[in-house]
């Protein structure tokens, strides 16, 4: 019987509060999803992670048997996870003998200045990772991936009826507005990658961050990282990449096609079609028309040219090794939003918008249509819209936690 204390925290997005649990901070330590090659202790000493250990769903600490190695001495004990350093104390830690071979404290935000780091009972100073400066995305994107695997987990009509009792009009003014606040996130987030990397790397980085699925997200950001685009234009085997031990890769649970290695030969294919790629995003997604008020999504997508637009992408961009709905996911949560960021403004909204939906749980496909956000039969199931109502749910889970 799980008996998870699974602790919330109101943190400040860039649109208003949502809500993040901490379990979404042990999910970041369990998939490695932040930079592990830069992990330093807040001593100062280098942390290098053979194994996050298995994950303790009981009572007791959230993971146990990880192995370390801390200034190169290798070290195996348990692993504590939280949002503060000081909540060690606040639970009390110390005192309980569940929490004695706790070898690493994780938590999500800084130490204030000056604040007396987690100790055992004996005094004896525990090892403290944060893991915010190391996170490869916003905090309100790593809470939207677990809002999605609870929607997925449990299609809970429930928590839709306070939407449902708006008027439909009202309704979709509302999935509209909260579809602008996510696309305005994703082109924040795009501004700072291509502040960092530039815009070939940058692109080269959503691309695999992508093709990794939540899974291996982390294990293909670490692939971006350590094979830049250069060194897959001058040739590359991904069986090679796929061997390195540097690399976490999550198989269990993962069907044939989006197999890591089956995923990595793809952007080969990718690569060796177009490898000067970035630079052909935006001849390929440039159609800025304006739509008046009260146009169907039907009616949009045919004065847009989705369907020409993407039929273009797959042969002119992708030489046929990306399709169907990873696709979609490529280009409304990597290539429009890198565009944007790059040429400014919010020309590619609605293009964003009324985007082929991509993958998304099938509870909130299935939301869609009830919400009368969607033709009949699910028809024109756009991208905005599910993003809209994902907005939609981490603000009223906010709200819902006071």
């Amino acid at each position: 019987m799980a008996i998870i204390f699974n602790y919330v925290a109101e943190l400040q997005g860039l649109y208003g509060p949502f809500t993040m649990a901490e379990r979404v901070v042990q999910k970041i330590w369990l998939r490695e999803d932040f930079a592990r090659d830069r992990a330093t202790l807040t001593d100062g000493r280098a942390l290098q992670i053979r194994s996050v250990g298995a994950w303790n769903l009981l009572g007791g600490p959230d993971f146990y048997g990880a192995r370390l190695v801390i200034a190169g001495q290798e070290i195996t004990g348990d692993i504590e996870v939280h949002f503060h350093q000081a909540d060690w104390r606040a639970h009390q830690h110390a005192a309980d003998p569940a929490y004695a071979r706790v070898v690493l404290h994780v938590v999500l935000f800084p130490p204030s200045a000056g604040e007396v780091p987690a100790q055992h009972a004996e005094g004896r100073v525990l090892p403290t990772l944060v893991l915010l400066p190391l996170l490869h995305r916003d905090l309100e994107e790593y809470a939207s991936d677990d809002a999605l695997e609870i929607i997925t987990a449990r299609d809970q009509w429930e928590r839709f009826a306070e939407l449902a009792a708006e008027p439909i009009e009202q309704r979709r003014a509302i999935i509209h507005g909260y579809a602008q606040r996510r696309w305005q996130q994703k082109v924040h987030f795009a501004q700072r990658r291509l502040a960092q990397l530039g815009w070939m790397e940058a692109a080269h980085q959503t691309a695999l961050e992508i093709l990794g699925y939540q899974k291996n997200r982390a294990a293909f950001l670490a692939v971006a990282t350590h094979y830049p685009l250069a060194r897959w234009v001058a040739g590359i085997e991904p069986a090679e990449i796929f061997a390195s031990r540097d690399l976490a890769w999550r198989r269990q649970g993962i069907r044939p096609a989006n197999h890591p290695l089956t995923r990595l030969r793809q952007y080969q294919r990718w690569v060796t079609h177009q490898p000067e790629w970035p630079e052909r995003l935006g001849c390929l997604l440039n159609n800025r028309v304006a739509l008046g008020e009260g146009v169907s999504p039907s009616r949009a997508r045919q004065l847009l040219g989705l369907k020409l637009q993407r039929t273009h992408l797959v042969s002119e961009l992708l030489g046929g090794a990306v399709g169907g709905s990873r696709l979609d996911n490529l280009v409304c949560d990597g290539f429009l939003p890198l565009l944007a960021a790059r040429e400014g403004g919010d020309d590619l909204f609605n293009l964003w918008f009324y985007w082929y939906l991509g993958d998304f749980p099938d509870g909130l496909r299935r939301a869609l249509p009830k919400l009368g956000l969607t033709g009949p039969r699910g028809q024109s199931l756009c991208h905005g819209c599910a993003q809209g109502l994902l907005g939609w749910i981490l603000q009223h889970e906010a709200y819902a936690s006071h």
